[in-house]
């Protein structure tokens, strides 16, 4: 009873931190509620899942969780489905506690939740909201300040598998560290059997590789290496390989859009998605992948992936001051030079580089991140945000003339100049860190 009173408070006291923080702080308050709830009733997350009629759906990995969550949530959504989901990405405990508290009412169930879960966070998460699933997208270095080298960011996943005794995983086979989670539970493998690109921008790489060891010690090779790690890998010395998919795919890559063949159950299907790049064909074979294992069609995927739309910087469009502007987010070597390749070199170019706590103090990585790709940029390139003058050096390393590089530190100046142009035909590319990216979605810009 007492337990009940506090969680039924909690709803009151979120909605009342929400509508504050909204009114004086002109704040997205992705996470301020959540903070209040959990001070004020830390077991709040373990009463949510009696909310939840149907499944609990968690997403996880360096790079892809919110693009996937986001595209999961709408198949849901669009096949008529209630959904609770950090639609906002914000991804630990706090950003979780915020969307149920936002949300949630005594005699209110949805039939889903989709939570994305930051890596480092989801063991504590499942210490209180088990799930019934889990999507790992892949796993690359990132904020080393934070998550330490690789295999430190892999235990924690390991850790938060082992506390989900009925957790089923839904796993990026083509990712050798994300493919040997399966060792104690039911997993379903989705990946690339063949990647090809009818696009005019590049697809390989100037960024350094991870070298990954199999667990007998042997450096691991590869038949075909898409990016980064992600590919047809196999161990010379003891034979430990690529496992078979169980929702094994074609993509072929265009300038905007892909279009996945994908193979299931001996049924071939075709998905247009909407978006740039092959790192989000991935995101979206991974949520074709779980929609299937739920028992979704093949025609609802499809009305959903139809009229997705993008979300907060993730290859989200907008119109800034009259001209077309396409934002990426970018924060890690991987995500980066996946995002490089697909840039608009006629565009005018902001990058906007902070090192916040979100973001990770470390920026080391503008270094391994292939910047060598804008050399051929048409226009200037606007150097902004806090570490403004480590990335102008940076593009100055990567052959980039100094008369192409202006710095401008702050962020609404930098968006500004890029979209003062008169022409307004001329799109600009915003390339934000984390916290960069939080400052431009509240500013006004028309």
């Amino acid at each position: 009873m007492i337990d009940s009173i506090r969680f039924y408070l909690s709803l009151i006291l979120a909605r009342a931190a929400y509508f504050a923080v909204k009114t004086f702080y002109k704040s997205s308050g992705t996470s301020f509620a959540g903070k209040i709830v959990l001070k004020f009733y830390p077991e709040f997350l373990g009463r949510c899942r009696s909310y939840i009629k149907n499944n609990v759906i968690t997403v996880t990995g360096t790079n892809g969780k919110t693009t996937t969550s986001g595209i999961i949530s709408h198949i849901l959504e669009n096949a008529g489905h209630s959904v609770i989901h950090n639609v906002k990405g914000a991804n630990m405990l706090t950003g979780a506690a915020n969307v149920f508290a936002l949300n949630l009412a005594p005699f209110r169930r949805f039939d889903y939740a989709v939570i994305e879960s930051d890596e480092a966070y989801l063991h504590k998460l499942y210490d209180f909201l088990p799930s019934d699933y889990l999507v790992v997208t892949n796993l690359f270095r990132d904020q080393l300040d934070r998550y330490g080298e690789l295999a430190t960011t892999a235990e924690f996943i390991k850790k938060a598998i082992v506390k989900n005794p009925d957790l089923k995983l839904v796993l990026n086979a083509d990712d050798p560290m994300v493919a040997a989670f399966n060792r104690t539970k039911y997993a379903v493998y989705y990946g690339f059997e063949k990647v090809e690109y009818d696009c005019n921008y590049q697809h390989s790489s100037n960024a350094p590789s991870e070298v990954f060891n199999c667990i007998c010690g042997e450096p691991l090779r590869y038949s075909q290496r898409f990016f980064a790690q992600q590919g047809h890998y196999f161990c010379p010395k003891c034979g430990y390989k690529r496992p078979e998919c169980d929702y094994p795919a074609e993509v072929k890559v265009f300038n905007d859009y892909s279009v996945i063949k994908l193979n299931c159950r001996g049924a071939e299907f075709e998905f247009r998605v909407n978006l740039t790049g092959l790192y989000n064909a991935y995101n979206a074979l991974a949520a074709i992948a779980l929609a299937f294992e739920n028992g979704f069609s093949a025609a609802e995927v499809q009305n959903a992936l139809d009229s997705y739309q993008s979300i907060f910087g993730r290859t989200e469009k907008r119109t800034i001051n009259g001209h077309p502007a396409l934002i990426q987010l970018i924060k890690n070597p991987t995500g980066a030079s996946e995002v490089l390749k697909t840039v608009d070199l006629n565009s005018n170019i902001v990058i906007a580089i902070n090192d916040n706590y979100a973001d990770g103090r470390d920026i080391s990585w503008l270094w391994d991140s292939d910047f060598e790709q804008l050399k051929g940029a048409r226009n200037q390139i606007i150097a902004s945000g806090i570490r403004a003058y480590d990335m102008a050096t940076r593009l100055k390393y990567a052959g980039i003339s100094q008369e192409k590089i202006k710095v401008v530190p702050s962020i609404k100046e930098a968006v500004n100049l890029a979209c003062a142009s008169e022409d307004s035909k001329v799109p600009v590319t915003i390339l934000p860190s984390y916290t960069a990216l939080l400052k431009i979605n509240k500013e006004n810009f028309k």
